[in-house]
């Protein structure tokens, strides 16, 4: 039994590469993987499912449902670029759509996994905006506007993101470690996977005294990395 958990491949029509890079992996995930988790940010932006089209997307689309029909079962938790995804793109593509955070059970393990975002808590500007973007207000007053109206809202908004970034160290854009220990005591976990940092790595830690483990996935334009679930062992890759 072989399970993937990928994040962060930001796909979009300005780097096609990356695309064709996601469509040969999906071809290969129907030969040699049991199941495939993608933890959000597989998108650069999303517009809503109605946008799929303006936003070029329907290969990536086609990509999953192959993978799915194929009888691999795929599993997408939403991240901050594409939180609006919603039932229509899983009911064109077969995946099954996962709340943030949740605990899965695979090859004996139990993996609480997450985006990673909302672990950034020093990044008070991002935990602003993300706690109003998520509400079903505020998704549904943008859900509402035409296609071209949310495609200049969503470039405003990258750009706005892109200069904020430049502002911000590195230690404020990463996770806070008080808030990995707490979200894993929570939910009673010794083992977390994320995204969203693009800091592909595996980090070893204690909680009350007893090993806890959490790996972070990188991007896909700069690092392509992913991470193996096989015979209970977990194996970061790049």
């Amino acid at each position: 039994m072989t399970i993937a958990f990928i994040s962060d491949l930001h796909l979009t029509p300005d780097r096609p590469h990356s695309t064709e890079m996601f469509t040969t992996f999906a071809s290969g995930a129907r030969k040699y993987l049991n199941g495939l988790y993608i933890l959000g940010d597989l998108f650069e932006y999303w517009i809503g499912d109605d946008g799929v089209s303006a936003l070029g997307h329907e290969s990536t689309e086609a990509a999953i449902r192959s993978v799915v029909d194929s009888g691999v079962p795929v599993y997408f938790l939403h991240g901050n670029r594409d939180f609006l995804v919603g039932e229509q793109f899983a009911k064109r593509t077969g995946c099954q759509l996962l709340p943030d955070p949740v605990v899965v059970e695979e090859d004996g393990l139990r993996i609480l996994l997450t985006h990673g975002d909302a672990l950034c808590t020093d990044d008070i500007d991002h935990q602003t905006a993300r706690k109003q973007m998520l509400t079903s207000k505020w998704k549904l007053a943008f859900l509402n506007n035409p296609l071209e109206s949310r495609f200049e809202t969503a470039d405003q908004m990258r750009k706005q993101s892109a200069v904020a970034k430049k502002t911000k160290s590195m230690e404020i854009m990463d996770v806070n470690q008080s808030a990995v220990e707490a979200m894993m005591k929570e939910h009673q976990v010794d083992i977390m996977i994320h995204g969203h940092t693009h800091k592909p790595a595996a980090h070893e830690f204690e909680i009350d005294g007893k090993l806890a483990r959490r790996y972070v996935l990188g991007d896909w334009y700069e690092q392509k990395s992913l991470i193996l679930l096989d015979q209970g062992k977990l194996t970061l890759r790049r």
